[in-house]
């Protein structure tokens, strides 16, 4: 072999190698996905995933049947869990729906602010945050270095949640293990307290619920908490149906909606609002958003037997 050719393939080898030893990356792009509803336009922003131990968590399933969902499903347990919310521009109002966890639930959350960032917004343009509920994974968000994080926004939330979670009186009665969650409540939204800036609503009895912005309205789905609400969105006859958390795992929840979970305030009511709002989606065929499903967590509902099927929302890369 000549020296010139040795040369060569030396180089080459070389070249190789640098390729092959290239580190992984290992991140995600950015967590934000757009879709136009009518003349609206909505952002899921992803606030990351936690791992869940959905088989201890879920009840009323039978034996082996969490197991074998998830299976079919190619899933395990735990479970990485997408916590979600959804940004809604109207043309005329930024609304925020549920803010993620920001540092109450560790370090795998806590990205919905920068990802509200990438999608091309900043907080300061948010002009209200509406929460389905008070649960950490939901409300910590309203919190950055301590501070408020959207420092311009009104934040609302159904009276029923509000006179729960942020009562001295009910979190003394509450078990020890469960105070973190009052206080959590509490210490989030405290700066908008202090600002006038936040405001209940009362749905009322009237089940249609109270329109909050022109296009969105407030639902009463009391049950997983005191003052549970879903968030329709609708636009130029296109909906859209923010559950929060009326579902927690796609895998066993759609097939069989009678499986509930132990976060659940009540099961016994949260049950019905799950049956009423798949059954509803099935049928009318709108979209939905949920905090935990797959991220984005936009999808449709299609009845199938006593269950349904998930059909996510067909990707495009314009809105």
């Amino acid at each position: 072999m000549s020296r010139l050719l040795a040369l060569g393939l030396a180089l080459a080898l070389s070249a190789a190698g640098v390729h092959a030893a290239a580190p992984q990356v290992k991140s995600q792009s950015p967590g934000y996905y757009r879709l136009m509803l009518g003349d609206f336009e909505i952002t899921a922003l992803n606030d990351g995933t936690v791992a869940l131990p959905v088989d201890k968590l879920l009840t009323g399933a039978k034996p082996g049947q969490v197991a074998r969902a998830l299976q079919q499903a190619y899933l395990g347990s735990p479970l990485e869990t997408s916590v979600n919310g959804y940004l809604i521009n109207t043309g005329a109002k930024l609304v925020l729906i549920d803010t993620g966890a920001a540092g109450l639930f560790g370090p795998t959350l806590g990205r919905l602010l920068g990802n509200l960032k990438a999608a091309g917004y900043s907080p300061e343009q948010v002009d209200e945050v509406y929460l389905t509920h008070l649960h950490g994974d939901h409300v910590g968000g309203l919190l950055a270095d301590g501070k408020a994080a959207f420092p311009n926004a009104v934040v609302r939330v159904d009276q029923h949640e509000a006179d729960y979670w942020l009562s001295q009186q009910q979190m003394d009665k509450a078990p020890e293990a469960a105070k973190g969650g009052f206080k959590g409540a509490m210490l989030s939204v405290k700066p908008y307290q202090d600002a006038g800036r936040f405001k209940p609503f009362d749905s009322g009895s009237d089940k249609a619920g109270v329109e909050l912005v022109t296009g969105i309205r407030a639902v009463p789905a009391y049950g997983h908490t005191p003052g549970h609400t879903v968030y329709l969105v609708e636009s130029k006859g296109q909906k859209f149906a923010a559950w929060g958390d009326l579902m927690h795992v796609a895998a066993v929840q759609f097939p069989d909606p009678s499986v509930t979970i132990s976060f659940d305030s009540d099961s016994k009511l949260a049950l019905p609002q799950r049956q009423k709002a798949f059954a509803d989606a099935a049928k009318n065929g709108f979209y939905v958003g949920s905090a935990h499903l797959s991220f984005p967590g936009i999808g449709r509902l299609r009845a199938d037997g006593k269950g349904y099927i998930w059909i996510p929302a067909n990707y495009a890369s314009k809105p």
